[in-house]
């Protein structure tokens, strides 16, 4: 086998969750199914190996040489728990090894009070749900995604449009102080992306969008997640698109998409044509009920994200666009977005190109917030494994 320099080494929730699914049970298909030398994969198993993740034994059916010894995840080294905040709600799970929810659950919050209350509130409705449930495993550690940029190496909000006081905030900090387990923070479309791509076949380059209150986007580029040097890569919602004309934002810029295009932006529109709904949901709910003032206001928004969509399309040319949040529920919402795009991408960039809905709607973000949680975990467990065998 050909060693590739500089080859990366596989995500471990990669191998774990191939693993668990069945798609590949030993080095050699794991290697296979990732597209990557069989050196680069055996140096990964073996560090999950000795750290404890997964356990080797028995004997799968031979390829033509010696019989591949199968690979387990140990379900009993652990879970994580999960959360993605909105902006009345926050969703909570449970994930093990395999990349499986255990369990979900919502709790209300109010996203623009304090955020050492809305944190503390949150922290204890989850020790609470860890006291009463009965998943297996120790606890690993803790993923939350919010609705707004986030630093993720410093663990801060930076420049949150719809997040009043959490400006420069130390989330994973302050929430340290509520848990002994790892916590790891970043955006919400962040996560919804990593979830998506978890789920889907290794390698693929989507761009995963989140149309609920507002608008968010995640960058996956060969099965990675791309944050950009200011950690806000994908952030489309505020780019200046005619439609927006002079509307303030409340990025403090006028014209961006999020005033015309998203959930809030949708509710501010019907209500002033005498439509009123409370939520990104409801708007959502009325427009597959064919509501006849919000059904032709969610296709338009629709039309709007598609048009800016385009470009990232034609420039990345991804193996997927997925949506997701509240709006990707109605069925004209979704249908706009691809009318759009296959109207105004390069016929190259449409011709493979798959445009659907998350596979796991509201819980995708819970699963990337896990496997970005497992990955720091297990790079810790990695890295004291080789310092006992040192």
């Amino acid at each position: 086998m050909k060693v590739v320099l500089g080859t990366p080494a596989p995500a471990a929730t990669d191998l774990l969750w191939l693993i668990t699914s069945g798609r590949a049970t030993s080095r050699m298909e794991l290697a296979r199914v990732l597209g990557l030398p069989q050196s680069t994969v055996s140096l990964r198993v073996q560090a999950l190996l000795s750290a404890g993740v997964l356990t080797e034994s028995g004997e799968g059916r031979s390829q033509g040489g010696r019989r591949p010894r199968l690979l387990a995840v140990r379900p009993e080294f652990g879970h994580v728990w999960t959360a993605e905040f909105g902006s009345s709600h926050v969703r909570i799970g449970a994930l093990d090894l395999g990349g499986n929810l255990l369990c979900t659950t919502e709790a209300p919050i109010t996203i623009d009070a304090h955020p050492d209350t809305v944190l503390a509130e949150f922290a204890a409705t989850v020790h609470d749900l860890a006291r009463r449930s009965d998943v297996p495993g120790r606890w690993l550690g803790v993923g939350v995604g919010l609705p707004g940029p986030v630093d993720y190496a410093a663990g801060t909000v930076t420049l949150p449009a719809r997040m009043p006081g959490w400006r420069g905030y130390p989330v994973r900090a302050a929430l340290q102080r509520h848990f002994t387990q790892p916590v790891v923070v970043d955006n919400d479309a962040n996560l919804m992306a990593l979830g998506a791509a978890r789920l889907g076949p290794p390698g693929e380059t989507l761009v995963v969008v989140k149309a609920g209150t507002g608008i968010g986007s995640g960058l996956i580029v060969e099965g990675r997640l791309h944050r950009g040097r200011g950690g806000v890569a994908g952030d489309i919602s505020h780019v200046r698109v005619a439609a927006g004309e002079e509307n303030p934002c409340s990025c403090g810029n006028r014209g961006c998409l999020e005033t015309v295009a998203s959930g809030a932006a949708l509710i501010r529109q019907l209500r002033e044509a005498g439509v009123e709904l409370a939520s990104a949901a409801e708007v959502m709910a009325a427009a597959e009920n064919a509501h006849p003032e919000v059904t032709p206001a969610v296709r338009r928004a629709g039309l709007l994200l598609g048009e800016v969509l385009a470009t990232v399309v034609n420039f990345a040319n991804p193996d997927a666009v997925l949506l997701g949040g509240a709006l990707s529920g109605a069925e004209a919402f979704v249908a706009a977005v691809r009318g759009a795009l296959y109207e105004r991408c390069l016929p190259l960039a449409t011709r493979e190109l798959r445009i659907d809905r998350v596979r796991t709607g509201a819980d995708t973000a819970l699963v990337g917030a896990g496997a970005l949680t497992l990955e720091e975990v297990f790079d810790e467990a990695v890295r004291a494994a080789g310092k006992v065998a040192g």
